[in-house]
């Protein structure tokens, strides 16, 4: 259970204050976090661990006259607070001069915000996490199969506050259910849901989901590479988006030449557009970043065009323009980050997109995803979890998982047609969620069978 204090913005606000008032010149940022995560894992159709962690921290960044000093702590008391705003000063006055420091954020103040909240999230135990695992395991073991997998829940409260009179603060919760499943001959079945609300996940349907696949794919046989038709399921396009979102996204990557994304210049097809909202309930808000700015919709991509990047303050500053809000724990080498991201979908039925296909590839997901070149969006990675060869609009069979090698943009290009529904899906490390729907692409390069890994 969550005590009393830990997300009220009174006690977040005070604590603020008091690092400020410690500050004897320059200026200063504080950073307040509280985070309580919770995990149930289950593997071998047995839950085998629960763990949690509930912290509250204070980041301190001080500048001055070009010189930047952090230090952080998890000892709230007067003494706690007060070292940390010593070591921060030690390190800004020994700090080499930095001529490219930028101010910190100012612009308006955001009151407390909820947006994403629930209660039942943010007061998940262990029973109900367990509850909902037990419910994929015996869909595995009714079908004569094994599951694995995790069931997390997080609420986080932050707030920021400094010398330039910004005050800001936001309450958020998550939850995420994700599992394989896995029997003899290679069967293997992925199955995910991602929700601030953690009572909108439905263990037993998410068991279905991966058992089916699993299904069906036992005795999967080898496929040679090469350029085929891809129906990639919403996991598949969403572990994309969010790799050219750290590679191209970001004013920093732009800024720095490494990006594809040249605003104005048209990067995919007519068909696409991409944006990030952190203040979508349809994805998982965020309505802050970690330097206080209220995040602001960044349309990316529409109809094909670049027409975006988001901003932290150090770009925004070199850019002349303002913070888009997606800014991470500065300083960083990363620069800002689009995580809240959306997919925009089509007009075609799961079914109509499979019968668009001649001969091709159904990707279920994608992993061991890795950046071949930024500039140009390829990425590299395998299939994972469910992958099937399509004939004349027909499944008939599954295959080994194979590797791509593809230029994201490129293949963007080619989209033949988008589902109607999109499905959110939280990435597994990032911290990422996007909102996206099933792609028929003509013309996806895989370049290798990975044969040996064994059966898709």
């Amino acid at each position: 259970m969550v005590t009393a204090d830990r997300h009220d913005p009174a006690v977040a606000a005070a604590l603020l204050d008091r690092v400020l008032e410690l500050v004897p010149n320059g200026e200063a940022e504080a950073v307040y976090t509280a985070r309580d995560e919770a995990l149930t894992r289950f593997a071998n159709s047995q839950i085998h661990q629960n763990v949690a962690d509930r912290d509250r921290s204070v980041r301190v960044r001080l500048t001055r006259d070009g010189r930047t000093g952090v230090a952080s702590t998890n000892r709230l008391d007067e003494a706690g607070l007060r070292a940390a705003v010593e070591q921060a000063l030690a390190i800004r006055d020994r700090a080499a001069r930095n001529p490219d420091t930028s101010p910190l954020a100012g612009g308006p103040s955001t009151a407390h915000v909820r947006s994403g909240w629930t209660d039942r999230t943010a007061d998940a135990d262990p029973a109900l996490r367990a509850a909902a695992a037990r419910a994929v395991i015996d869909a595995a073991l009714a079908a004569g199969l094994e599951a694995s997998g995790a069931f997390s829940t997080e609420a986080l409260t932050m707030a920021v506050a400094n010398t330039r009179g910004l005050r800001s603060s936001a309450s958020t919760t998550a939850a995420k259910l994700l599992s394989v499943v896995m029997g003899t001959d290679g069967a293997s079945g992925y199955a995910q849901a991602t929700d601030p609300d953690v009572g909108r996940i439905d263990g037993a349907a998410i068991g279905a989901e991966a058992v089916d696949r699993a299904q069906r794919t036992t005795g999967a046989e080898d496929l040679a590479p090469g350029e085929y038709q891809v129906l990639l399921e919403p996991y598949a396009v969403a572990a994309l988006i969010e790799y050219i979102s750290f590679i191209g996204f970001s004013a920093l990557a732009a800024q720095e030449g490494r990006s594809f994304m040249e605003l104005g210049r048209t990067v995919m097809g007519s068909n696409v557009r991409i944006w990030d909202d952190g203040q979508d309930p349809g994805g998982l808000p965020s309505i802050i970043d970690f330097e206080g700015v209220r995040k602001q919709r960044v349309d990316l991509v529409t109809d094909g065009v670049a027409t975006g990047h988001v901003h932290d303050t150090a770009t925004a500053h070199r850019a002349g323009t303002a913070s888009t809000g997606h800014g991470l724990p500065a300083p960083n080498p990363w620069g800002p980050v689009a995580w809240n991201l959306f997919m925009a979908g089509g007009r075609a039925s799961h079914d109509e997109l499979l019968a668009g296909i001649d001969r091709g590839i159904w990707v279920t997901r994608f992993h061991y995803v890795n950046v071949v070149h930024a500039k140009r969006a390829i990425l590299t990675g395998m299939t994972k979890d469910g992958t099937f060869l399509v004939e004349k609009g027909r499944i008939v069979r599954p295959i080994r998982n194979l590797r791509f090698t593809q230029s994201v943009p490129e293949a963007f290009s080619r989209i033949r047609g988008l589902s109607d529904e999109t499905r959110l899906v939280g990435a597994e490390y990032s911290g990422i969620a996007v909102r996206a729907p099933a792609l028929l692409i003509d013309g996806f390069g895989f370049t290798g069978a990975t044969a040996a890994e064994g059966p898709g």
